[in-house]
């Protein structure tokens, strides 16, 4: 296999692993807890701890599909389902089973696009219910538009509600969905809330209908730590936990200190494996950089060379390469 092939196989596969890991750290629901208190109204100035016991079931991590038709599944026995504030013996037999999220198509292994984390949370009252869907970038995307991409991401969650959340016309009783993008790697920290505004352009007729269905959340992570302050509270905590510089320690101590997110086997295992993952992309761009830079420093001495009218077989003795490799190199 050529050199340039076998480098983007193993860059393609250590990306997608560390997607993975982000994704699986991501997905602890201490973490989605901190998310869900410093994006969401509904949370906001709970305990995160707290907010954790709104988590139902288990996040779907890289399983559900995003494509038409695959989204919605099948509900499951045994366990009870929440409608309108009541439940009949049938609601019973069942429940809402939200598809989970997989990742991006890789250059190595082609498949179904789908959701990175999605789960439902149930609100203060006890009753409704939210879909949140999570989905980690590890910069802003360059083939396509983000925001476009997080509007179809978020309109395939609500469609995929009906006869799961909602049968026939019952629109009413559509889930509110929240679609949050964690973009890495930006210039600057920000938090962005996209969603529906009424306008009225002729009258002021109230038109009946909830606004607040479809919400988009972006929150964009530059590449330094963000100083301790209340507003960067979870930009410091995203920082620290999806960065290839800090140290295991580090990580681990703002996590514990800061946080106080307790620091459990499952946790510190996947913090850990994510920045042995970290080191070792590290030191295999060093090592292609400095490569790449001899590689260079041969291209420049044979191409001195030739230009100097050296005969091939005296080139290709002094920098101790083949002929073959010599007529490559000055083509």
């Amino acid at each position: 296999m050529d050199a340039s092939i076998k480098g983007t196989v193993r860059a393609s596969d250590k990306d997608a692993q560390y997607d993975e890991k982000a994704k699986k750290l991501l997905g602890h629901k201490i973490i989605l807890a901190y998310i869900l208190v410093n994006t969401i109204e509904e949370f906001r100035g709970m305990n995160p701890k707290e907010v954790v016991n709104h988590i139902e079931g288990e996040p779907y991590i890289s399983v559900v599909p995003v494509k038409s038709g695959m989204t919605n599944v099948k509900k499951k026995e045994g366990e009870k389902r929440a409608k309108s504030g009541k439940e009949s013996e049938e609601d019973t037999k069942t429940t809402e089973q939200v598809i989970g999220l997989n990742t991006e198509n890789s250059e190595i292994n082609e498949g179904m696009i789908r959701f990175d984390i999605i789960f439902y949370v149930r609100m203060k009252d006890g009753l409704t219910q939210m879909i949140i869907n999570v989905e980690a970038q590890k910069e802003e995307p360059r083939k396509y538009k983000i925001v476009n991409r997080a509007i179809f991401y978020i309109c395939r969650i609500v469609s995929s509600q009906k006869e799961r959340d909602f049968v026939n016309s019952e629109y009413n009783n559509m889930k509110r969905v929240y679609s949050i993008w964690i973009c890495m790697n930006m210039k600057e920290h920000s938090l962005s809330h996209i969603h529906l505004k009424e306008e009225h352009i002729i009258g002021f007729h109230k038109w009946k209908g909830d606004l607040d269905l479809l919400n988009i959340i972006i929150i964009g992570i530059a590449k330094s730590l963000p100083k301790k302050e209340e507003k960067y509270e979870l930009h410091r905590l995203l920082s620290a936990l999806l960065s290839s510089d800090l140290e295991l320690e580090d990580k681990l101590d703002i996590m514990e200190k800061e946080y106080d997110i307790p620091l459990e086997n499952d946790i510190r295992k996947d913090v850990k494996e994510m920045c042995n993952l970290s080191q070792g992309i590290r030191e295999e761009a060093f090592e292609e950089g400095q490569e790449q830079g001899e590689k260079q420093k041969l291209v420049k001495v044979v191409t001195k060379m030739y230009e100097a009218k050296f005969p091939l077989e005296q080139i290709a003795a002094i920098a101790e390469i083949s002929v073959e490799n010599v007529k490559e190199i000055i083509d």
